[in-house]
């Protein structure tokens, strides 16, 4: 039973966070049910475990519905990661990095050079999915790194979050010039984090990442009230979220 929860609950949030479930639409149990080939109970605990998840909401006896996620929603997502992976960068930078985390992340760093790089000789087009996943990877290392299970659980727990995780990249092509900036200045922040870590300086670690995380929001903020939808590049996976009615 436990292994099939888990398998409708990953599903359903694979459709919701690639728009096939739409924001408000109610997610009928007999419908999906028979979708997910899978009885209602099992199904019922999965959208118990979305709805911890915040992306459904119980609408009393008439079953759940997806919930409309806001920027605000977002936000707050973010400034929290960015709370705890300064915690992290901190540690890391005090305890001081083992020679296998200094070389992911130094190879982070190099990887997400030559990337834009490539952009730049590309009239701006950026391979997004190899970017996200470089930065997902940098991030995860950092919080490894620190060897802090309880922040790690609680991060894990934030990173649920639509577009909070740090694999999340909001673009959506229509400013190319205006995004890629945003990913120069993410570049130089994880250059500069790099730095103070192995100049072990975890004050400063510890700032840098919290003002990282308020980049990407305020970045993520920018983009989706330019348009409609915002396409996200989560790992190596394209989503696309819509703006709520406002």
């Amino acid at each position: 039973m436990a292994s099939q929860i888990e398998r409708v609950a990953a599903e359903l949030r694979r459709r919701i966070l690639k728009g096939e479930l739409l924001a408000g639409q109610r997610v009928l149990e007999v419908e999906w049910a028979q979708e997910l080939a899978v009885s209602r109970t099992p199904l019922r605990l999965a959208l118990a475990e979305l709805e911890k998840q915040g992306l459904v909401e119980r609408l009393g006896s008439r079953g759940y519905h997806v919930r409309v996620i806001t920027m605000d929603d977002v936000a707050e997502a973010i400034d929290l990661r960015g709370v705890l992976e300064g915690v992290a960068a901190r540690l890391v930078a005090e305890g001081g990095p083992s020679n296998d985390d200094l070389e992911t992340l130094s190879a982070c760093v190099e990887e997400g050079r030559l990337l834009l790089e490539a952009a730049d000789a590309n009239d701006g087009v950026l391979d997004s999915a190899a970017w996200a996943s470089m930065n997902a990877r940098f991030h995860a290392t950092l919080v490894g790194a620190a060897n802090n299970k309880t922040l790690r659980s609680t991060l894990d727990h934030v990173n649920k979050s639509p577009l909070a995780d740090a694999g999340a990249l909001g673009i959506h092509g229509s400013q190319p010039v205006l995004e890629l900036s945003y990913l120069k200045r993410a570049q130089s922040d994880h250059e500069d984090v790099l730095l103070a870590i192995r100049e072990r300086e975890g004050a400063r670690a510890e700032n840098l990442m919290r003002e990282h995380a308020r980049r990407s929001r305020d970045n993520k903020r920018r983009l989706t009230q330019s348009s409609d939808t915002l396409l996200v590049h989560e790992a190596s996976v394209p989503l696309v979220f819509r703006k709520a009615a406002r």
